[in-house]
């Protein structure tokens, strides 16, 4: 997949979450969310899922977890998905190899 294959299903998939999710939660998820809103004290329970959300997405930013998904599925990072352009296109070249024909590259 390509670059713009990859913004045209996330626009597509944003579309089709809409503005409110039904989550099933089991026992141990149940707890936990208990306990963070006793401890928290959010308005509702909507905000601690809000984030949850954006805590989940920035670990998955940081850890790599995402640009490696992106880069099986779709050969793209997120780098690349915010900017709306290949790293190829970013640094003006592909690598030096594959231009030139250099027999001697192998010697030292």
């Amino acid at each position: 997949m390509s670059l713009d294959e990859l913004s045209a299903e996330i626009s597509d998939r944003y579309g089709e979450l809409g503005e409110e999710l039904t989550v099933s939660l089991d026992r141990e998820t149940r707890n936990e969310l208990a306990m963070l809103d006793v401890a928290l004290e959010p308005e509702s329970t909507d905000e601690l899922v809000r984030r949850a959300i954006h805590l989940f997405f920035q670990s998955t930013v940081e850890t790599g977890r995402l640009d490696f998904n992106l880069r099986t599925s779709h050969d793209a990072t997120y780098d690349e998905y915010l900017t709306d352009m290949t790293f190829g296109e970013m640094t003006g070249n592909q690598f030096p190899q594959a231009q030139q024909n250099d027999d001697r590259r192998y010697q030292f």
